[in-house]
């Protein structure tokens, strides 16, 4: 994807019409090919960008306002409907170019296997890299019925890339028995059910370690975002999820980048999820990037 020829059409608010003068990239991965329940991710990043119109320019909780950060919304990547494996390879290709252009590379899903691409690409730059990881669902499986490109692999796939006792997981409340067993095994770090006290009791341990944020809109309660493929409940509330991007913030460790995925707008005809989606991306804009 050439950066000349990016999105056209409705772009995120404040979007700095520049690739070169900006110095994060927000881009879509439109993918829900690997889906276990329900799809419709794929129209996440679209309905994000049009409900950013709503949102107020300046982050009380920062203290910062969006045109003190150029970003470029460089659109959605044109993935092969159905098509896994080359759609992930276009990711980590496209991402390539964010890195080796300098830009911070901020990433809109889609479903959750839409980070294993990008997690590949940050990690060639930075071989210290850590993962900050918040999700209702362990996503530690090696396959899902026999499929090894599942939206329920991606954090397994990162744990044996970068070492499983660099991946740190929040929130989780769901997944295989074995899935938990293996995580114990290998040294990975779970907490389950709450993110920011547990977080903040990790980011020390961090500080000036390069980090990568996932973060899966499930993580919230389906009170506050059922709008998703696979809701489960007994999450935490958007205010605590929002106090977590801050802690992120305002510690000591290097964001390299980030991604907020599996917004489906489609089953949540009150667009609270797309609009809480719109307001956490602009929280990660103004928090992760110096």
């Amino acid at each position: 994807m050439r950066f000349d020829e990016a999105y056209s059409g409705n772009v995120f608010i404040k979007s700095h019409p520049n690739f070169e003068e900006s110095t994060v990239v927000l881009y879509g991965m439109p993918m829900d090919w690997t889906v276990s329940y329900r799809p419709g991710s794929r129209f996440g990043p679209t309905r994000i960008r049009e409900v950013s119109i709503g949102l107020e320019e300046y982050s009380p909780y920062l203290d910062r306002e969006l045109e003190e950060v150029k970003y470029f919304d460089a659109g959605d990547i044109p993935l092969p409907f159905g098509n896994a494996q080359r759609s992930l390879d276009m990711i980590e290709e496209f991402v390539d170019q964010v890195v080796a252009a300098g830009k911070f590379p901020l990433g809109m899903g889609g479903e959750h296997l839409v980070s294993w691409p990008v997690i590949k690409a940050i990690y060639k730059k930075h071989p210290d890299l850590a993962i900050i990881h918040m999700d209702a669902h362990t996503d530690l499986r090696s396959d899902y019925e026999g499929e090894p490109l599942s939206h329920s692999t991606p954090i397994r796939k990162a744990a044996e890339l970068i070492g499983p006792e660099n991946v740190f997981s929040f929130g989780i409340r769901s997944g295989m028995k074995e899935e938990f067993e293996w995580a114990k095994e290998v040294g990975m770090h779970i907490s389950k059910f709450d993110v920011h006290k547990p977080l903040m009791e990790i980011l020390p341990k961090l500080s000036g370690r390069s980090v990568y944020v996932t973060i899966d809109i499930d993580v919230l309660d389906p009170a506050h975002a059922p709008g998703t493929g696979t809701v489960d409940a007994g999450g935490i509330t958007s205010r605590e999820l929002l106090a977590s991007i801050h802690e992120i913030a305002r510690s000591n460790v290097k964001v390299v980048g980030a991604d907020l995925v599996e917004v489906a707008p489609i089953y949540d005809p009150s667009e609270q999820t797309a609009n809480t989606a719109s307001k956490l991306i602009r929280e990660m804009i103004l928090g992760f990037v110096k």
